[in-house]
């Protein structure tokens, strides 16, 4: 009993051992406070996405698969045994007989023209698909968290831009009014400031709701419920006035009524002193780094690497082995069995040794069986074809997206520099009378306008650099393997 126990407990300290450890990847803990990295987010979603767990799981059914398909060579034992109790009571006798039997027997599949063999082969290329099937999942999972990750910085940018624009509208209300007062301005331009100053704090509540949502698809993306306040680290080149933005939807509340529509009561003694436009560091020096491949690269990069062309390609071969199997129904089967038997009434002992030839077979439903088969295959070509076409145009207009993109960048921010620029020139001659409130506005919109620009056009570029990097499955410096996630290394040579 003492040795049981031992036993039990070396075979659950095994077991809690093998379940901590289950993924290759190190277990991030996000606190408060926490900063996370790009790479940080994506372990993060690896390891918490129900959907690789899915396929992990699809992967084992199908590695147990492979193992009963493999048992048709392993013998098969028979057992059985038994009591009976017979009592017979007639006028002149009576008898009670109790009989006990005992029967062993074994049989052993020795040949059935490769239909078992052909079984074999095609669980193990379902079981490679399966594979495969796991490590696109995992592209996909790096891909959304990525995606999901700079629309982050975008929407923090973004509010921050509209943070800056409510701040020069304010100045400019002050600075009207105060000219308004002296008799410099008239009452319509008073008016005017105030109303874009409210439109500006109007927008400014927009971006800060777009970068509430974008931090629920960041979380949603991780698969991370009910996470602490935590910050995430920028992109280099993409930050803006400090490297890390603020995770925090932990107080979600409605409004409290409360409109922040109060006009300042101070004022402007000397709005000459603060007529100068605030620069604000807006990622002007953004630097694209070169992608590494051409497009021909590209393309026989995703050819070679895709999981999904992998894993068609091998459910394709599955579907061949199929009709090779089906095929081999026609054929009999050829089995050895052995068997011994006990009766304690007549005190016997039986055994018997045999090789048996068997098989069966309806030509209509078998015939049936083999054009479904071949049906299948066909379905399983097609398929395939399809997928190296869409491949080709999805790296195409991938790596399109992105050189358009890429050249956009240097564009935008010198846009950003000219209508900053012409900003503080209309600023300057519309305080000292050159200028009229019109041109003031529309070289304010169009400043704010090409900052949002900048930051949308740097956003789509890293999301179609992702894009492209997934579609032609470059390999990341954080991924997850089936090996990794099944806990233990599996020898490729003997799917």
């Amino acid at each position: 009993m003492k040795i049981f126990i031992k036993k039990l407990i070396i075979v659950l300290f095994a077991t809690i051992l093998s379940c901590g450890f289950s993924y290759g990847l190190e277990d991030i803990k996000v606190t408060e406070g926490s900063v996370l990295s790009l790479q940080d987010c994506i372990k993060i979603a690896l390891k918490n996405n129900p959907n690789i767990k899915n396929a992990k799981y699809n992967y084992d059914i199908s590695r147990a698969n492979v193992n009963m398909a493999r048992s048709e060579f392993f013998p098969t034992i028979g057992y059985g045994t038994g009591y009976n109790f017979n009592a017979i009571h007639a006028r002149r006798t009576s008898s009670d007989t109790n009989a006990y039997s005992f029967e062993a027997s074994l049989n052993q599949l020795l040949f059935n023209f490769g239909r078992t063999n052909a079984n074999i082969k095609m669980q193990k290329f379902y079981m490679i698909a399966d594979e495969y099937s796991f490590n696109n999942i995992v592209r996909q999972t790096i891909f959304d968290v990525k995606q999901r990750y700079y629309e982050v910085l975008a929407a923090r940018a973004t509010t921050v831009i509209n943070q800056a624009y409510v701040d020069i509208n304010e100045r400019n209300y002050l600075r009207t009014k105060a000219y308004f007062e002296e008799g410099l301005k008239s009452k319509i331009d008073l008016v005017n400031a105030e109303v874009t100053w409210s439109d500006s704090k109007i927008n400014l509540v927009r971006a800060e709701n777009s970068y509430k949502n974008s931090l629920v698809n960041l979380n949603n993306a991780m698969y991370l419920k009910d996470a602490p306040t935590y910050m995430i680290s920028t992109k280099e080149g993409f930050a803006i006035q400090d490297n890390v933005a603020s995770v925090d939807l932990t107080k979600i509340s409605k409004s409290s009524g409360k409109e922040d529509s109060h006009i300042p009561v101070n004022n402007v003694k000397d709005a000459k002193l603060i007529t100068s436009v605030e620069k604000l560091e807006m990622l002007s020096e953004y630097k694209v780094d070169e992608f590494p491949y051409s497009f021909e690269e590209c393309i026989d990069m995703a050819y070679k690497n895709r999981a999904d062309l992998k894993a068609y390609t091998s459910t394709l071969d599955a579907v061949k082995e199929n009709l090779i199997y089906v095929k081999r129904n026609y054929y009999p089967s050829i089995s050895a069995s052995t068997g011994y038997g006990f009766r304690n009434m007549e005190r016997t002992n039986s055994f018997n040794v045999g090789v048996n030839l068997s098989g069966s077979l309806n030509l209509m439903n078998q015939k049936s069986r083999v054009d479904v088969a071949k049906t299948q295959v066909q379905i399983a070509e097609n398929t395939l074809e399809k997928l190296n076409q869409d491949i080709y145009f999805e790296v195409q207009n991938a790596y399109i997206d992105m050189i358009e993109l890429e050249k956009q960048i240097p564009l935008t921010g010198v846009k950003v520099r000219q209508t900053k620029e012409n900003y503080e020139l209309a600023e300057g001659r519309y305080y000292v009378g050159l200028g009229d409130y019109i041109e003031l506005q529309d070289a304010k919109v169009n400043y704010n306008t090409a900052q949002r620009s900048f930051i949308e056009t740097i956003y789509r570029y890293n999301v179609a650099r992702a894009n492209l990097e997934s579609v032609i499955a470059m390999p990341q410096p954080v991924t997850l393997t089936i090996d990794e996630a099944v806990g233990k290394k599996i020898k490729k040579g003997k799917k």
